[in-house]
C-alpha cells in the first residue's frame, strides 16, 4: 500500500522543520511555486524552474479560481474565461457536451456520496433507526434522477467496484419500505421527524437528493424534514456537527486508507463518530497481513460490518465529470481523485 499512500494528494514533502501555518507558504517539491494565495477567492502559481520530473508541469503560470455557483463557471468555461472546471451540473451535461470548444470528461474511480448519521447522538445510536433509513432510500431512483445515470447505486460503504478488494458479492441493500418500517416501529421512532441537513456546497444536486429521500421515506411512514442549510461555511458549519447530513467523499486509493481515514474509532474525519469493536480490530490486523487472500477477506469483512453497523449512508458512487477547452491535452485520466488526481496542472498541456 505504501507507494499509493504516497500518491495522495495530501501528503507533501516540504522543509524539514516545517510547522502549522508555514504550510501555507507552499514551499514543497510540485510542479509550481505558490505566489499568492487568498483563501476561497483563488490561488495563483508559477512554474518552479528546478522541478524534478522531466516532461511535466507545462505551464509557465496556473492561476486557481473559486467559482461555487455552477451556472457561472460554466459561462466562465464557455466564454474562455477559465480553461478547466470540475463538477458539471449533470441537469445541463447535455447541452455542454455541444458547446464549441468544450470537452466533457467522465471519469469512474472511487468518489462517492454519503449522508452520515451522528451515531452518539439519539436517536442514532439504535442500529434499528439506522438500519430504517437506509432501506428507506430509492437508490436506483437517485442514480437515474440525481447523477442522470453518472454512476452506480451503493451498498453503505465506502469501497468503490473498481477497487481489488470490493466486496461484490457482498448482498445489494435496495429500496424496502416495508422493512424499513418494520425496523423504525421496532425502535418505537415511528412519530419522530429527523432533519436531514443539505446543501448543494456537499455535492451538485444534494438538495434534490434530499427532498427525493425525503419522499422515498414516506411510503415507509418515515418523517423527514430537509434543513436547507448555505453553500458558505456549509463544511465547518454542518458537517460532523449537525445530527443527519449529505456530504460527499473523493474516495482513496486503498481500502485501508478509505476506512482508516473516515470509519476507524477516532479519527478526525469519521463523520459519524462510529465505532465497532470488531472493525477496528480487523482494520488493524489487515495492514500487516501479507497474504492476499487473507487479506481479501478481511476487507471483505470489513464492509459487510460497515454495510449492516455503521452510520453512514453510501447511496452511489458518482462518476467525476468534468470540463475543459479542447485546446488542451492530457494522458489517460486518473481516477484517484478529480481533476485527473489533483494533477490536471502537472500532468496536462497545450495543444
Amino acid at each position: 500500500d505504501f507507494p499509493f499512500i504516497l500518491g495522495d494528494y495530501h501528503l507533501t514533502i516540504c522543509p524539514a522543520g516545517t510547522k502549522g501555518a508555514e504550510f501555507e507558504k507552499g514551499i514543497g517539491t510540485g510542479g509550481y511555486i505558490l505566489d499568492k494565495w487568498e483563501p476561497g477567492v483563488r490561488a495563483f502559481s508559477k512554474r518552479n524552474p528546478n522541478y524534478w520530473k522531466e516532461g511535466r508541469a507545462h505551464f509557465d503560470e496556473i492561476e486557481t479560481l473559486s467559482i461555487v455557483d455552477t451556472n457561472a463557471r460554466t459561462n466562465a468555461l464557455k466564454t474562455g474565461q477559465i480553461d478547466y472546471m470540475d463538477r458539471v451540473e449533470l441537469k445541463t451535461v447535455h447541452l455542454m457536451k455541444k458547446m464549441p470548444g468544450v470537452k466533457v470528461h467522465s471519469t469512474t474511480g472511487t468518489a462517492h456520496y454519503t449522508i452520515p448519521m451522528l451515531v452518539d447522538q439519539k436517536p442514532y445510536g439504535n442500529n434499528d433507526v439506522r438500519t430504517a433509513l437506509k432501506l428507506a432510500i430509492d437508490r436506483e431512483a437517485l442514480v437515474k434522477q440525481i447523477l442522470r445515470g453518472y454512476g452506480s447505486v451503493g451498498n453503505d460503504h465506502p469501497i468503490a467496484p473498481v477497487q481489488q478488494y470490493h466486496a461484490k458479492d457482498l448482498e445489494q441493500r435496495k429500496y424496502d419500505p416495508e422493512k424499513a418500517k418494520f425496523h423504525m416501529k421496532k425502535a418505537g421512532m415511528l412519530d419522530h421527524v429527523f432533519n436531514l441537513h443539505a446543501a448543494d456546497a456537499a455535492f451538485a444536486g444534494a438538495v434534490d437528493a434530499a427532498i427525493l429521500i425525503k419522499e422515498h421515506a414516506k411510503k415507509a411512514g418515515i418523517k423527514i424534514n430537509v434543513v436547507r442549510e448555505p453553500d458558505d461555511g456549509y463544511w465547518s458549519n454542518v458537517w460532523i456537527k449537525k445530527e443527519w447530513c449529505m456530504c460527499y467523499w473523493g474516495g482513496r486509493a486503498i481500502e485501508d486508507m478509505m476506512f482508516s481515514v473516515a470509519y476507524s474509532e477516532g479519527a478526525p474525519w469519521n463523520d459519524t463518530h462510529w465505532s465497532n469493536k470488531k472493525f477496528n480490530e480487523i482494520l488493524i490486523a489487515a495492514r500487516a497481513e501479507l497474504d492476499k487472500e487473507k487479506r481479501r477477506k478481511m476487507y471483505y469483512d470489513m464492509q459487510e460490518i460497515c454495510r449492516n453497523d455503521s452510520g453512514t449512508v453510501v447511496p452511489m458512487f458518482n462518476q467525476m465529470v468534468e470540463a475543459s477547452s479542447d485546446k488542451f491535452a492530457h494522458g489517460p485520466l486518473s481516477a484517484a481523485m478529480a481533476l485527473d488526481g489533483m494533477r490536471v496542472g502537472e500532468r496536462w498541456w497545450k495543444k
